[in-house]
């Protein structure tokens, strides 16, 4: 079966790595001249690294370490002490860690919650341990019925007073969705504090060694080509053509350059594109279905990505930190947590600011700008005195539509990965898995495309002239367990 899929980010390649595993051939256009989509990442004129996002790995991701290993390439994880931590705004150059045993789950994040008094006190510890167990005994179902409450309204139903989101949630809540804790639903954050609760290193965290791009993504690409896939940068998709009726006929791919359109067809074709272009390159006779008028409730959410590379050592922590501050999410030093950013003697510190909606349409020097006054608060030591650090260069990398916004109601919004166009499936983390808008998400939604597709009997009862394995180096696999 011949695939053709739209989109080279995490979503598309996991779904035609998959489907090179059970025999088919995957097509993988995507539209811009880089791989990765929301993990792309570029080289500036002096050859450092600039990516779309800082991107954490955590114990909690089973499927994305399950393709890792799959690859041969789980080597290239470093992973970090077992900790979070948080800075604590009252106290400019403090941090405040949970440092979590290596004891089975969920003691070990009990213990590291117990161990902290700088950010909880032992009632706020209590009321909070009272108001996840339900999430804990019901399981997921009850946390997706959490979707209609945001997350501090979940936090004040359970006799969690505001300071517990201010010094926790909102750290955490910028950290995952981009946004504030009065603004994300609930079902985000319980999903993931379940997850690090009943996995024993479900919290730990990893860095990649080098940048995404080459060190995860391609690594995906020639895993498909060595099985008779292909993947082609610089082919936007134009348009959606249809039979009469209304299942694909070929995707029109954009002529760049002065070069003209181009027609690909396939037996089956996949959206791996994010859910706003989607929404933009629908078809018009689709769009009364009530399946595709589902897209109009999901909307990325704007995000900027910072980079600044500094003349000296700002710190020496080897770990993501929870900045807490109004502007800034998290951030890291990258000089030290990634291997091939290494420099022993300079900083270059990745930072997300966020919620990035009022700063998305402000110039690069206006968001440098606030982000330095709050790197004072951050790094006192190094600013405001008579030798402060200098800053070399710097990358600000704005994404206008990240992953889908999460807030309250829109898991009803989510979509299948299978459509009611019988040869057309979607992938990407806006649909429906458990992992929500992240790396892992997208992952998996790559994977559940590949098996709805393989799975697919109206697919298999095609006489497809495309459907032999003698093109392949690889002999069909059964699909990997979720």
């Amino acid at each position: 079966m011949r695939v053709a899929i739209a989109g080279a980010g995490l979503a598309g390649l996991s779904c035609a790595k998959y489907l090179i595993d059970a025999g088919h051939t995957p097509i993988v256009l995507e539209s811009r001249d880089v791989l990765g989509g929301l993990v792309a990442a570029w080289k500036d004129d002096d050859g450092d690294w600039y990516e779309t996002g800082l991107h954490a790995f955590f114990g909690a991701y089973p499927n994305m370490l399950q393709l890792m290993a799959e690859l041969g390439i789980e080597d290239r994880l470093q992973w970090k002490q077992h900790t979070l931590i948080f800075n604590q705004p009252d106290k400019p150059g403090v941090l405040s860690r949970f440092d979590v045993p290596d004891i089975p789950a969920p003691f070990n994040v009990i213990v590291s919650i117990l161990r902290n008094n700088d950010m909880l006190t032992w009632e706020q510890k209590i009321r909070f341990a009272i108001g996840l167990t339900p999430a804990i005994v019901r399981g997921q179902k009850y946390v997706e019925d959490m979707d209609k409450y945001s997350m501090n309204e979940w936090l004040r139903r359970q006799g969690i007073d505001e300071k517990v989101s201010t010094d926790v949630f909102i750290a955490a809540s910028k950290a995952l969705t981009f946004i504030n804790p009065d603004e994300v639903s609930s079902t985000i954050l319980l999903t993931a504090l379940n997850r690090f609760l009943q996995e024993r290193y479900g919290s730990k965290i990893a860095f990649l060694d080098g940048s995404p791009t080459e060190r995860l993504c391609q690594p995906i690409v020639d895993y498909i080509t060595a099985g008779g896939g292909e993947v082609h940068l610089k082919k936007p998709l134009k348009e959606i053509q249809l039979h009469e009726d209304g299942s694909v006929k070929s995707f029109v791919i954009r002529g760049l350059d002065g070069a003209p359109d181009e027609v690909i067809t396939a037996d089956a074709y996949v959206s791996a594109m994010s859910v706003d272009v989607m929404k933009v390159l629908t078809p018009p006779a689709w769009k009364a279905m009530p399946f595709f008028q589902k897209l109009d409730g999901l909307e990325g959410v704007p995000v900027i990505n910072l980079h600044l590379w500094f003349d000296r050592k700002l710190t020496d922590i080897d770990q993501l930190l929870f900045s807490r501050s109004e502007l800034l999410s998290v951030y890291a030093d990258m000089s030290v947590t990634c291997k091939e950013y290494a420099d022993p003697d300079r900083s270059m510190l990745e930072l997300v600011l966020a919620p990035a909606k009022d700063w998305i349409d402000k110039s690069d020097d206006e968001i440098i700008a606030a982000t330095m006054k709050d790197l004072e608060r951050l790094f006192p030591q190094h600013f405001g005195t008579e030798n402060p650090a200098k800053l070399r260069k710097f990358k600000v990398v704005k994404t206008p539509r990240s992953v889908y916004t999460a807030t309250p109601g829109r898991q009803a919004y989510r979509p299948d990965q299978i459509t009611p166009i019988p040869n057309f499936f979607l992938s990407g983390s806006y649909t429906m898995q458990r992992y929500l808008g992240s790396m892992e998400g997208a992952v998996l939604s790559g994977k559940l495309t590949a098996q709805a597709l393989v799975n697919s009997q109206w697919l298999s009862d095609l006489p497809h002239s495309t459907n032999d394995s003698t093109s392949t180096s690889q002999q069909p696999q059964p699909m990997a367990s979720l």
